[in-house]
């Protein structure tokens, strides 16, 4: 599976500090940076809504989908609830 994760592109293009989104989104810094590292081996929808919601986006700006061969090995892994 190569499920890529934008959530520090989306970050920093809204100036925006992960312990603040991870406030606004009601999710620990630690699952943010599980999330952010591609360690995340689910994500529930309650927990993406609140993520674009917060990000002000669709669910496709925080992630998208590329061949195995472009993903680095340590995004595999982990669980988000």
């Amino acid at each position: 599976m190569a499920i890529h994760i934008h959530i520090d592109r989306l970050l920093v293009e809204r100036n925006m500090a992960v312990g603040d989104f991870a406030d606004d989104v009601g999710i620990t810094p630690s699952n943010v940076a599980v999330l952010k590292n591609g360690r995340a081996r689910a994500v529930r929808f309650t927990t993406l809504d609140a993520m674009c919601r917060v990000l002000k986006c669709q669910p496709g700006d925080i992630l998208s989908w590329g061949d195995d061969d472009t993903v680095p090995t340590q995004e595999r892994g982990g669980e988000v609830s």
